[in-house]
């Protein structure tokens, strides 16, 4: 199993800068891939982009990918999502999810963090 913990978030303006981590614990493996997707009020839950541990690579939304920069903590399993000019449209549930594959679907990921609020006011 493996543990995933979110932090960051809350009431931001339009235009600023937002940070998430994710931790992850348990039974972390080296070709863990972490990635991070969204939930919308009213919306389906979509991707945003994920990470992968072994060689650095990385996946992006088409629509955000101008915007959102996924980085690691090297000395603990830990990810950031970095998202720049935030939109009112951002206003979202955030999950951190990790899996074993750089992909776009949730299918592809086997363990979920139980998400945090990000709230964007115009």
């Amino acid at each position: 199993q493996v543990q995933l913990v979110e932090s960051g978030g809350g009431l931001l303006q339009a235009g600023d800068s937002l940070r998430l981590s994710c931790t992850a614990s348990g039974r972390t493996f080296s070709g863990l891939v972490m990635g991070w997707f969204r939930r919308a009020p009213g919306k389906e839950r979509e991707f945003v982009g994920s990470y992968r541990w072994r060689d650095d690579g990385t996946l992006y939304s088409e629509s955000l990918k101008e915007r959102v920069t996924i980085t690691k903590d090297n000395s603990k399993t830990t990810t950031y999502l970095l998202m720049r000019s935030l939109k009112p449209e951002d206003t979202a549930v955030y999950y951190c999810a990790a899996g074993r594959s750089l992909a776009y679907a949730e299918m592809w990921y086997n363990y979920w963090g139980q998400g945090t609020q990000v709230t964007v006011s115009s």
